[in-house]
């Protein structure tokens, strides 16, 4: 499985190499007006530009996935130790010993 990332990721890395060599003329970006009227102004590749702003849209989204899945998880967990401590308990109270049905066991009479 690793190999197979490995390769995604190599071929990955070309296509935004490739992308960025065609893409390499320069293009002006004007960041952030100043006191005097003018810009901060800067002078970047195409491609860098491209694949800058993609990333800037695209880690808020990714980091909001991640803090979705971190809180599933943690509801689940929850979810889990509740069950299980229900169980416990009901099978204290009642006095019978924990013992899960196997396959040899059968509920016929």
């Amino acid at each position: 499985m690793q190999i197979i990332r490995t390769i995604v990721w190599i071929a990955i890395t070309a296509l935004l190499v490739a992308f960025v060599a065609m893409n390499s003329e320069q293009a002006s970006v004007n960041f952030w007006p100043l006191a005097n009227g003018a810009y901060l102004h800067l002078q970047w590749p195409v491609g860098f530009i491209a694949i800058f702003f993609f990333f800037l849209g695209a880690v808020p989204m990714w980091l909001l996935a991640r803090a979705g899945r971190w809180r599933m998880n943690r509801r689940l967990a929850a979810l889990e130790n509740s069950v299980r401590a229900a169980s416990q308990t009901l099978h204290h109270a009642t006095g019978e010993p924990q013992h899960s049905p196997g396959p040899d066991d059968s509920t016929e009479s």
